[in-house]
């Protein structure tokens, strides 16, 4: 995809729309019809389930089948989708990796040194403090934005 194709598919994924892309993402290939899709996500009509998956599909990011099902064809990361990795059926934050990382490097730097009032072991403490609380708060403040 070029990059103006992204800015539209970016422009267009949003609100309902985006809603129900990221439904299909977490469920894979996994057919979806327009009445599942509608009852699953609340939708008022089918008819608003079937214009968000047209839409989808005009944006080539889902085919539909000869059952009259869709299909999710294409992966795209536009927009909050650029903060979540795709794990199985699980969308997480990306900053969640690097957050446990930190955090298990000072609970291992915790146990492993002996915790004396030095100005290298507050230093390390200062920075790897910093760093967890920072990571988590950005993986937090991503997963308030994930859409469903």
């Amino acid at each position: 995809m070029t990059d103006l194709d992204e800015g539209f598919v970016e422009s267009e994924l949003k609100g309902k729309t985006l809603n129900v892309y990221w439904y299909l993402l977490r469920h894979g290939s996994k057919p979806m019809g327009v009445r599942d899709l509608q009852r699953t996500l609340g939708f008022s009509s089918p008819s608003v389930a079937f214009h968000h998956l047209e839409k989808l599909r005009r944006l080539g990011l889902l085919e539909k089948n000869l059952t009259g099902e869709y299909v999710l064809t294409q992966r795209v990361r536009v927009g909050v989708l650029k903060q979540f990795i795709g794990v199985g059926r699980l969308m997480l934050p990306r900053y969640l990796f690097y957050a446990v990382f930190f955090t298990a490097m000072l609970t291992g730097y915790l146990a492993a040194y002996p915790q004396t009032l030095t100005l290298h072991n507050i230093a390390a403490l200062i920075f790897g403090a910093a760093s967890c609380l920072v990571l988590w708060y950005e993986t937090v403040r991503v997963y308030r934005q994930m859409p469903i």
